[in-house]
């Protein structure tokens, strides 16, 4: 038995050719063994001319890398491919799973690769506006592997912390409650004209794109080929785009450019890191109170206040005397 072959963990990216990279390209090109989930590997049919190509289903996970490991231990160069990234919910992670309970190491003579892709939040949002331009995060339904209690913690954490949210995974034939149940978390803390966006199978020959509230969003045609993008509390939908603004117009002049009074351009925000801690220290008010004011923990306010005051802080409060 040689130990001489290659995996490449190849992101494909949405599932347009144009959205492929070149490097996606060559690690496939490059192959003699491609492995995927049937859907996947019917994305990429016109480059695995002439090379072994093993479809796996949707819940062969696992399959799919143990067959990269045994093809890599034969010599054999593999593609082992993900739509979107291989590291954002793909291969990647199953993979070292079981090349590291196989005892593998970077040194055992089986190379590991990753080639990047662009993830599904990032072709919906491209599709739909600018919803991600600030703070957001992704979370799966999918309780195949999560318990539902952990997904729903991270929903409410979330939606509590006003991030734009990703969902993934967010419904299937026999998983029909998971989006119904993501939503009651999320009104719990958002408005329930929040605004939303479906994009289903984006860049590919059925996509769908579907603008919503929070409201009304378990209504909507969603599906497991679907990506729901759910704005924060600044999100807006305007002549059909969704955009969550970064917070340029609290700053500047949005028609001159120019810093607004008490803003300073490239220094941080008035009520910044800086601005906030000399306000804290300028009150009067105990931790505990200032906790709930911030909706922070009341632990990290008393560790700010029990921290001497920054040189910075110390002008901004010596300023605010004077």
């Amino acid at each position: 038995m040689t130990e001489s072959g290659k995996i490449t963990l190849v992101g494909i990216g949405p599932g347009n050719k144009e959205h492929m990279t070149q490097a996606a390209r060559d690690a496939i090109a490059q192959a003699d063994t491609v492995i995927g989930y049937g859907t996947y590997i019917r994305l990429v049919e016109d480059l695995l001319d002439g090379k072994e190509v093993i479809k796996k289903s949707m819940t062969e996970e696992l399959d799919r890398a143990v067959e990269a490991l045994a093809r890599a231990r034969a010599g054999r160069r593999v593609a082992l491919i993900s739509s979107g990234d291989a590291g954002v919910y793909g291969m990647a992670g199953p993979t070292f799973e079981v090349l590291f309970q196989s005892g593998w190491t970077p040194t055992s003579g089986i190379a590991v690769e990753i080639v990047p892709g662009a993830s599904a939040l990032n072709a919906c949002a491209a599709l739909v506006g600018a919803p991600l331009t600030h703070d957001f995060c992704a979370i799966s339904l999918s309780d195949l592997l999560t318990p539902w209690p952990v997904i729903a913690r991270r929903l409410a954490a979330a939606a509590t912390a006003d991030f734009v949210i990703a969902l993934y995974n967010p419904k299937s034939g026999r998983r029909t409650g998971q989006i119904v149940e993501a939503q009651r978390l999320l009104l719990l803390s958002r408005r329930p004209d929040t605004p939303v966006a479906i994009v289903k199978s984006a860049y590919r020959k059925k996509q769908r794109i579907e603008f919503t509230t929070l409201e009304q969003m378990a209504e909507c045609d969603i599906g497991m080929l679907s990506t729901v993008l759910i704005g924060n509390s600044n999100t807006y939908l305007r002549d059909g785009l969704m955009v969550t603004p970064r917070g340029y117009a609290e700053k500047y002049d949005m028609a001159g450019g120019v810093a607004k009074v008490g803003e300073r351009a490239g220094r941080s925000f008035s009520t910044g890191l800086e601005g906030w801690l000399a306000d804290i220290h300028a009150s009067c008010e105990n931790a505990e109170t200032l906790a709930a004011r911030y909706n922070l923990p009341v632990d990290y306010v008393r560790q700010a206040l029990a921290q001497p005051a920054s040189p910075a802080v110390a002008e901004r409060e010596n300023s605010d005397v004077g």
